[in-house]
């Protein structure tokens, strides 16, 4: 089964979370919205953020693939299916990413 998830989903962390998809859908949208460096102790984690003020076609391709090796990387659990974005409307420019998952329990 494959779930989506962006950043936005955050919501309140639970940091005991024992459903499994709740618990991987959590720390996936947590990746979306860290920026590599800003973690004390693992500054590794997070995205790297090299998609930042670069035309749209560009920032796309870059941010698939950060997405797609910070989730390899942090989150096992789940395989990276494919990325779809959308657009702020009062924000131009703005890329909003949502990522499609399949959980391995």
């Amino acid at each position: 089964m494959t779930y989506k998830v962006t950043a936005a989903d955050i919501g309140a962390i639970a940091l005991n979370e024992t459903n499994t998809v709740q618990s991987v859908l959590q720390n996936i949208a947590i990746i979306l919205s860290t920026r590599q460096g800003t973690v004390p102790l693992y500054r590794e984690f997070g995205l790297p953020m090299r998609f930042l003020d670069k035309p749209i076609p560009v920032a796309r391709t870059l941010l698939v693939a950060e997405v797609k090796e910070a989730i390899e990387e942090f989150e096992p659990r789940a395989e990276f299916i494919g990325i779809t974005f959308s657009e702020d409307a009062s924000t131009p420019g703005k890329l909003i990413p949502t990522v499609e998952v399949e959980i391995n329990e």
